[in-house]
């Protein structure tokens, strides 16, 4: 058995009614992103927003002004096809694949297959206890923040922007 010392950050996804777990290094500033983009007010705002761990999905790259998307047309990020489609941000629940080692994720969870967005690691709450005990047992910091996790799964996109 290793001894990792990595924080992580936990909660319960409510999109998936399941646990999900993310780097606690990375979240708060991933969630700080989101709500940014969330935030802006209009087209040329949204391509403004800077993304270190993020895809930016109202960047350049995605919608060019002259293809209907102005600087000052109004901005709302559930609009934007990725939000939509549920590509941006991807699923929180997805992360546990990265950050949890195998065997836990082996005894504690199961992958569930969706037809559009991918897998997902489905970690049923009732596990909360034992996992968490686990992981700290391998020298983990672990961190419960439910509004943090469901931020980053992009749970309430639409009311971040108020």
């Amino acid at each position: 058995m290793t001894t990792q010392h990595q924080h992580l950050v936990y909660g319960h996804a409510t999109a998936h009614d399941c646990l999900a777990f993310a780097d606690a290094g990375t979240a708060t500033e991933e969630a700080a992103e989101i709500r940014a983009l969330a935030a802006a007010r209009t087209w040329g705002e949204a391509r403004q927003v800077r993304m270190t761990h993020l895809w930016n999905p109202a960047g350049p790259d995605y919608h060019d002004p002259e293809d209907g998307y102005a600087d000052d047309k109004p901005f709302d990020v559930t609009g934007v096809g990725a939000v939509a489609d549920g590509r941006w941000p991807r699923m929180v629940t997805e992360r546990a694949f990265t950050v949890l080692p195998q065997d836990l994720q082996d005894r504690y969870g199961k992958r569930q297959v969706t037809v559009h967005d991918g897998d997902y690691l489905e970690i049923p709450v009732a596990g909360e206890g034992e996992l968490v005990a686990e992981l700290r047992e391998r020298g983990y910091e672990v961190t419960r923040d439910d509004a943090l996790i469901n931020q980053l799964g992009g749970s309430r996109l639409g009311s971040l922007a108020s």
